[in-house]
């Protein structure tokens, strides 16, 4: 069986979006199924990751086609504000430039549904040629950039392949949606892709229950929940940081800035000596510049470790030799359904997680049932305090760590194996 998979992300792009089909593609040929992945000759990518070419397997087929990238345009009236919105940093309202609220709103009603879109009638062209020559069973899309979709939309009206839509993230209520100054249509015609799409796909591939209840509501199509997982890492046992490390690795968003932490931290070192002593923040990864300044506001900069973007085998080793994880995501209804990537790195640390987000969050229900650490909402300071203390208390004792349970069925292998067999069962539909 030959599978088209069409992804922007891909080696040696960096950060979370380049994961989950880089290990389906890794793993998928154990089960009889042959990859074949489609990505841009030229792209942008605002992060890079040299070492995760190693994980690819020589024997996959890539294909190519160019793409024109408005990126690459933007970035030469401004390269700094360009790499922070393509990556999802996007400055508070207040404090974003006319220049930043001008590259927003051309962003969110000049390119939709994003900075990919220029992709899409090349890739249509290119693909429908390419699909009839080598009997390709199955057209796989991935977004975001959710454009991707609207390749499989068109070889889907042109070719009637069968298509899975596959969204790692929400489309029009992804947290960021609201910030792109969209007209009213710009964001009516958002929604009928988003419709079109999902009526039209074969099958739905969605990462939390969240977002398939949300998508049952618009398509009566099949959807199935596959959620990210880990992978088997090559990774010499770590030596934990001899301070209490409290570590929060990956994008740091403007809108996940945690004021509930920082002042119960300051709080926690007022009024706790030893803890003064021993605690250190660890920042790994892209923080926005609203975060930074709310640290610096609570008078937690001393305490800081900002060690910014690493390759992620560097990533993982500071995972693992970090006292505790932090995991923090936006305090809205329509992030309850984020259930990120890193999570899963994280439950099989051995370590340790806090996790801050809103009320009744997929990502909760995980952490709860793999015993992996303790989930807060913004509203519960007390209970924050209480697990920064406990963790504290048994760090002060040498016995910190986590007691995982169940975690083999995230793993990538099993999770592959989920996904071939769906990819089988509709090839026979």
């Amino acid at each position: 069986m030959k599978v088209l998979i069409i992804t922007y992300y891909w080696p040696p792009a960096g950060g979370p979006g380049v994961q989950r089909w880089l290990k389906f593609v890794k793993y998928l040929p154990d089960h009889g199924i042959e990859p074949v992945v489609y990505i841009p000759e030229n792209p942008t990518y605002p992060l890079l990751d040299n070492g995760l070419l190693a994980e690819v397997n020589p024997s996959v087929k890539i294909i190519k086609h160019k793409i024109i990238e408005p990126y690459a345009w933007a970035s030469a009236f401004s390269k700094g504000n360009t790499k922070k919105i393509s990556s999802g940093i996007i400055p508070n309202t207040k404090k974003q430039s006319i220049l930043q609220r001008l590259m927003l709103w051309v962003r969110g009603n000049v390119f939709i549904p994003d900075a990919r879109v220029l992709w899409v009638k090349p890739s249509i062209a290119y693909l429908s040629g390419y699909i009839k020559e080598n009997n390709i069973d199955t057209v796989i899309t991935t977004g975001p950039p959710h454009s991707l979709h609207l390749i499989g939309l068109g070889l889907k009206k042109q070719l009637g392949i069968n298509w899975l839509a596959d969204f790692r993230d929400p489309w029009t209520t992804i947290g960021y949606h609201k910030q792109l100054k969209l007209t009213a249509s710009a964001a009516a015609k958002h929604k009928n892709l988003e419709k079109e799409v999902l009526t039209t796909a074969d099958t739905i591939l969605v990462t939390s229950p969240t977002t398939k209840r949300e998508f049952e509501a618009i398509t009566t199509k099949p959807i199935a929940v596959i959620t990210n997982g880990y992978d088997v890492e090559k990774v010499a046992k770590q030596p934990l940081d001899e301070k209490f490390t409290l570590a929060h690795i990956g994008s740091f968003l403007s809108e996940r800035n945690p004021a509930i932490l920082w002042e119960s931290l300051s709080e926690l070192i007022s009024e706790n000596e030893a803890f003064k002593s021993a605690f250190r923040l660890k920042l790994i990864g892209a923080v926005s510049r609203e975060v930074l300044d709310s640290i610096t506001q609570f008078g937690l900069n001393l305490y800081v470790n900002n060690l910014g973007y690493v390759p992620h085998n560097e990533a993982v080793v500071q995972q693992r030799k970090s006292q505790v994880l932090l995991l923090v995501e936006i305090d809205r209804e329509e992030t309850k359904c984020i259930i990120p990537g890193k999570l899963f790195e994280y439950m099989v640390s051995e370590r340790p997680i806090l996790a801050i987000g809103p009320h009744g969050a997929d990502y909760a229900d995980i952490i709860k049932q793999t015993n992996t650490g303790v989930s807060v909402n913004y509203s519960e300071k007390k209970r924050l305090k209480q697990a920064l203390l406990g963790y504290f208390e048994q760090y002060l004792q040498g016995n910190l760590q986590s007691h995982a349970i169940g975690l083999q069925q995230y793993s990538r292998k099993s999770l592959t194996g989920e996904l071939a067999a769906l990819l089988k069962k509709d090839s026979r539909l």
